[in-house]
């Protein structure tokens, strides 16, 4: 049986070997990036994690326990720590056909590529079972939060340690062993000690469950999320914190909402903050019901920029409105709220809520977080200060490459994830042209896969299914190309000519022009003329929120 398991090893880094030949991936990316077969044998159901930073040396020393379930025959099981931290033991207790409970100590293991191989044991079928990690070292300091992830170790304005993570690109093996890839969340949630020097507060996901004091000039606290979560969202905020809160009225009764921040930010919080309550208000509108009543939501001051942290988002925006005081946009209309607050706390629906199984599909997480930007606005100051805002962002867009990325490598596509995904959502709510039948896909999409990891698939297929309109084409366009369709037109007399280039095959997208009244118009790649008597084309023009480009030729 172990020739069998070895050899299927060997097989399968062997493919990973020959793919990289082919590509710019390695071997370590693809062991990171697909459910291979150190991970597609075991279901993840919870996380129990202790850390103990030591801020002196900048290392920590942690233990997690993985209470997993057998879903098919067991092989080696790959644990995902990266080379900066080293594991130190492991302990394996198991459960027999009778589900009684026994120990293995001491397990075997090998690293290899930035992940641990664990000797093959007979696990039963369908049984739960755990293993305990225990590890430390000096995990990869961030050096530019969020966006160059790792261990954030610096001091507030009073001369504090203040210390947390940011690993969503870098990954959550970067400071505790997991099972590092979003397709497996914990089904029942995750626990988070951690402990500090008495001086300080420690601040994680979801509620408080224990503060205890150790006895050595040291305190646990202890925090517990009970939904399914992101291995990146899991995290430890350490500082000098205090707390303030509300209760809010919410789709599904009282939302705790609670706010953690360094004691010198009281006051500016308090007013700030208030746009959190305008946020859930706006959401809970468009999206559905918060996702996490049961974990509550928090604020917590940050010492980078923000994060979406499940149910604890992280906040550095400095207190300032828009982008740390700028309007991407350009619009005017950015600048009238706390872009953090409001795009990370998109997240909490779209990222959270919805996960991709793949970070290729995380156009799905950050297109709709953008998009959210939009409908906070339209809430409060309407449909036309939304548009501008909408549309302002294309200015961003560098259309480089695809926005979905290479599957089973750890690998993103385009940042226009961000700008150019929203505004192919501002185009899809544009052809549907019912925004009640698009509030209703909106909240669909949360409501039919709550609390699940899914696929581009799963969301386009979804999107084409409510609305009765296939946009299949669209999401090629826009997702799995650079290009951006071109409208070509010709006007004589009272005749449009009109016609798609620069598109996928088959492209056929419904859009409104404008000439003395909306006309619905519907171009493919061969042209198609109608007549605008009496009307004629005097001031024709093309309706601005479909992302597309114009040609007029002769």
């Amino acid at each position: 049986m172990k020739l069998v398991q070895h050899f299927l090893i060997f097989c399968f880094l062997f493919l990973i070997s020959y793919s990289a030949a082919a590509q710019p991936f390695t071997q370590a990316d693809t062991l990171r990036g697909s459910n291979g077969p150190g991970r597609d044998w075991w279901d993840v159901l919870h996380y129990d994690i202790t850390i103990k930073p030591n801020y002196l040396n900048k290392t920590i020393t942690g233990t997690t326990t993985i209470e997993f379930k057998v879903i098919k025959k067991a092989g080696k099981m790959q644990i995902d720590l990266q080379d900066s931290l080293i594991i130190d033991s492991i302990n394996i207790r198991i459960s027999d056909e009778h589900y009684k409970i026994s120990k293995v100590k001491n397990v075997n293991f090998q690293k290899t590529e930035g992940v641990y191989f664990i000797d093959t044991i007979n696990y039963v079928l369908s049984t739960t079972n755990w293993i305990t990690i225990y590890y430390h070292g000096k995990p990869h300091e961030a050096v530019n939060p969020p966006w160059d992830g790792g261990m954030v170790w610096t001091k507030d304005k009073n001369n504090n340690p203040w210390i947390s993570t940011a690993c969503q690109d870098l990954g959550a093996s970067a400071w505790y062993p997991c099972k590092d890839i979003q397709s497996d969340e914990p089904d029942h949630g995750a626990a988070l000690r951690i402990i500090v020097p008495d001086s300080l507060v420690g601040i994680g996901n979801g509620r408080l469950t224990e503060k205890r004091s150790l006895g050595d000039s040291t305190t646990q606290y202890s925090w517990h999320v009970k939904s399914p979560i992101n291995n990146y969202d899991i995290v430890p905020y350490i500082g000098k914190y205090v707390h303030f809160g509300e209760i809010y009225k919410g789709e599904k009764g009282d939302l705790d909402m609670d706010y953690w921040v360094l004691d010198y930010n009281l006051d500016k919080a308090k007013k700030q903050f208030k746009d959190a309550a305008r946020m859930m208000k706006a959401f809970e509108y468009w999206f559905g019901p918060y996702p996490f009543y049961e974990d509550g939501y928090k604020l917590v001051d940050a010492p980078y920029l923000g994060m979406e942290n499940q149910s604890a988002i992280a906040y550095g925006n400095q207190y300032k409105m828009g982008y740390d005081g700028h309007d991407r946009s350009e619009s005017g209309w950015g600048l009238k709220w706390d872009f953090i607050i409001v795009h990370e706390s998109g997240h909490e629906w779209f990222g959270n809520n919805i996960t991709s199984k793949d970070i290729a599909d995380m156009w799905i997480h950050e297109a709709f977080a953008t998009y959210s930007e939009v409908l906070f606005t339209e809430y409060y100051y309407g449909k036309k200060a939304a548009d501008d805002y909408c549309i302002g962002l294309r200015k961003i867009i560098r259309n480089d490459t695809p926005v979905i990325g290479p599957y089973g490598v750890n690998k993103e596509g385009s940042n226009d994830m961000y700008e150019k995904s929203a505004n192919m959502i501002h185009t899809i709510r544009q052809v549907i042209n019912n925004d009640s039948v698009f509030r209703k896909i909106l909240r669909g999409l949360n409501h039919t896969f709550y609390h699940q990891t899914v696929t581009t698939k799963q969301i386009e297929d979804y999107i084409s299914t409510e609305s009765h309109i296939n946009f299949s084409k669209v999401f090629d366009q826009y997702l799995r190309t650079t290009q951006i369709p071109v409208l070509e037109y010709k006007i004589k007399d009272y005749t449009l000519s009109y016609r798609w280039t620069n598109c996928v095959k088959g492209f056929n997208m419904p859009i409104t022009v404008n000439c003395k009244g909306t006309w619905p118009i519907k171009p493919t790649e061969q042209w198609k003329t109608i007549s605008m008597y009496p009307e004629g084309t005097v001031n024709f023009s093309i309706d601005r929120n479909f992302y597309i480009k114009t040609k007029k030729v002769e």
